[in-house]
């Protein structure tokens, strides 16, 4: 049984959205960076995932022999 999208109109539906607004932004700033920083650190821990791989950094290995300037 497919449950029909529920449609809120008039000053209902304003009371809703100012209020998940509200809701939204009272969220700190650090604390929308931190949630995100975690989620990329369990996505790039992931070995199963989808999508382009990101580059490993390299361990500070540089050119044998430094040029002189």
């Amino acid at each position: 049984m497919k449950r029909t999208p529920e449609y809120v109109e008039g000053p209902e539906a304003w009371t809703r959205f100012e209020t998940a607004m509200k809701a939204a932004i009272a969220v700190p700033h650090a604390e929308i960076q931190r949630r995100i920083e975690e989620e990329r650190k369990r996505s790039t821990a992931n070995p199963n995932r989808r999508g382009p791989k990101s580059k490993k950094k390299r361990d500070g290995h540089g050119p044998a022999v430094s040029l002189p300037s």
